[in-house]
C-alpha cells in the first residue's frame, strides 16, 4: 500500500432523478443500486466502493432531494442526513440539460450547510451543446461555494474519472475502510428485493410504481441455489391487478427479469417466488416503512 493511501466516504446528492445512482454504478464499475426512469427510485443511502492503487472512495448514493409528503418521504429524507453526516466530501449533481429552478436552489442551499469538502458535477452534459457549458458552469458557481465545478455524463462516462481523481484529491490519508475486493456493503437479501423492486417499476406507469414496496421474507442459500420468496406490497386492488397481469403475465415477466439478473450477479443459480399484497396507505406506516432500511433489518437481525 502507498505510503500516502487516500480513503474516505463522498456523499452523492441531488434532486430526484438527476443521476446519482447511473453515477455511483458507473465508478464502481458493478450494479450497486437499481436505476428507473421513476423519480425518487433510491430509497435508502447505499454504499459503493470504488478501489485505486492509491485510494479507495466509498460513494453514497443517497434517495432524491425533495419535500417529504409521507412516512416514507420523511425516512428517505432522514437517510440524505445520515449519509452527509461526517463524510469527507459531498458531491451535489444536477441535471445540467434542464433549467436550473426553485428545486435546485432548495438543494444548493441544504448542501451549503455541508461544512466539508463541496462539489458540484453538472451531469447529463451529452444533452448540452458545447457553447453552453461554460456559462452554465458560470451561473452555477454563483449559486454555492464549491471546491470543484465538474461537467460530467454518468451515462456516457464522461468526465468521471475527472471526478473520480478530485475527489480522491480532498480525501484523508488513511487505510482502506473495506477489503479490496468488496464493491458494496448492502446484504445481498436487500439487492435481491431491490432488483424486484426495479423490474416492477420499469414494467407499469402512472402512480404504481411509487406504490411499489418490496420485502424479501427468505433467503436461503444452498450449495446449488439461492431460494427467494419476496413480497411486492401495493396500495390498491388495482395495483395489484397491474402486477399480476392477465393470467399472472406481468408477475411471471417480473420475476423472470429479476432472476435473471440476480443469477449474474450473484454467480448462481436463483430460485424466485413472488407475492404481491394490498397494504393500504403503506407509505405512511412507518412500521413497513422501517423495515424497507436494510440498515434497520440488519440491526434487528444481530439483536435476534
Amino acid at each position: 500500500m502507498p505510503s500516502k493511501f487516500k480513503s474516505g466516504f463522498v456523499a452523492v446528492v441531488g434532486r430526484p432523478n438527476a443521476g446519482k445512482s447511473t453515477l455511483v454504478n458507473k465508478l464502481v464499475g458493478e450494479k450497486v443500486a437499481i436505476v428507473t426512469s421513476r423519480p425518487q427510485t433510491t430509497r435508502n443511502r447505499i454504499h459503493g466502493i470504488v478501489n485505486r492503487p492509491n485510494a479507495q472512495i466509498v460513494l453514497i448514493d443517497t434517495p432524491g432531494l425533495h419535500r417529504p409528503d409521507s412516512a416514507l418521504g420523511k425516512q428517505m429524507m432522514g437517510e440524505v442526513d445520515q449519509a452527509v453526516d461526517a463524510v469527507d466530501v459531498l458531491a451535489l449533481i444536477l441535471d445540467a440539460s434542464e433549467e436550473f429552478g426553485q428545486g435546485d436552489r432548495r438543494a444548493f442551499e441544504r448542501v451549503s450547510r455541508f461544512e466539508g469538502t463541496r462539489i458540484l458535477l453538472l451531469n447529463k452534459i451529452d444533452r448540452v451543446p458545447k457553447p453552453e457549458l461554460l456559462p452554465m458552469i458560470e451561473k452555477a458557481g454563483q449559486l454555492g461555494e464549491f471546491a470543484e465545478i465538474i461537467p460530467i455524463s454518468a451515462l456516457t462516462g464522461d468526465g468521471i474519472e475527472r471526478a473520480l481523481e478530485r475527489f480522491i484529491e480532498y480525501l484523508p490519508v488513511a487505510p482502506p475502510h473495506f477489503p479490496e475486493d468488496q464493491y458494496t456493503d448492502q446484504p445481498e437479501r436487500f439487492l435481491a428485493g431491490e432488483i424486484v423492486r426495479e423490474k416492477a417499476m420499469a414494467g407499469t406507469t402512472q402512480e404504481v410504481p411509487h406504490a411499489v414496496a418490496v420485502l424479501v421474507d427468505a433467503f436461503e442459500e444452498t450449495a446449488k441455489l439461492i431460494r427467494i420468496r419476496a413480497t411486492i406490497y401495493v396500495e390498491r386492488e388495482g395495483q395489484k391487478g397491474i402486477l399480476i397481469g392477465r393470467g399472472g403475465a406481468s408477475l411471471k415477466r417480473i420475476g423472470t427479469e429479476a432472476r435473471k439478473e440476480l443469477e449474474g450477479i450473484l454467480d448462481t443459480k436463483i430460485f424466485l417466488e413472488l407475492y404481491v399484497k394490498v397494504q393500504e396507505n403503506w407509505r405512511d406506516d412507518s412500521r413497513i416503512v422501517r423495515q424497507l432500511d436494510w440498515h434497520w433489518q440488519l440491526d434487528r437481525m444481530t439483536k435476534e
